[in-house]
């Protein structure tokens, strides 16, 4: 390379950055701040379900919110479309998930991909709270074969 190609390369390079700075400093002043007390809990459409939305449109498209099962609360075996990612956050869940059963006390982990199939249940008497990274719209299949083996 030239010396004259090397100086052109270093201009291109520190315009880009120049160029780009803004940008970054724009995308890191966003922010969301959501208080538990901000919270407003809804039903999911489902008995001793309950969601309170905290960023995007769990109808539209990838979004963040809580999940809450009351105490005493099973879901049958079923599925959500989107990849999602999950934290307890309160209460203990006993996940079933590839034909075994998962004990997860609060600050658990868990993420299912490509549909995979689960279900859940409260133990104890406190309702189970869980924090979802849903990576698309938000839904709930159930597994009918698994429901009319019952």
């Amino acid at each position: 390379m030239t010396r004259q190609n090397s100086a052109l390369a270093f201009v291109a390079v520190l315009s880009f950055a120049a160029a780009w700075s803004p940008l970054r400093a724009i995308a890191a002043e966003k922010s969301v701040v959501k208080a538990a007390a901000d919270c407003k809990w809804t039903s999911a459409g489902i008995p001793g379900v309950s969601i309170a939305a905290v960023e995007g449109d769990m109808a539209k498209g990838p979004s963040h919110f809580y999940l809450k099962y009351d105490a005493g609360v099973a879901t049958p075996m079923h599925h959500h479309s989107p990849d999602h990612y999950v934290t307890t956050i309160s209460g203990t869940l006993i996940l079933t998930a590839d034909g075994k059963e998962h004990r997860l006390a609060p600050g658990s982990y868990f993420e299912f991909t490509g549909k995979a199939k689960h279900a859940g249940r409260v133990e104890g008497n406190e309702p189970c709270v869980m924090f979802i990274d849903a990576r698309g719209p938000w839904d709930v299949v159930l597994d009918t074969a698994a429901s009319a083996k019952k």
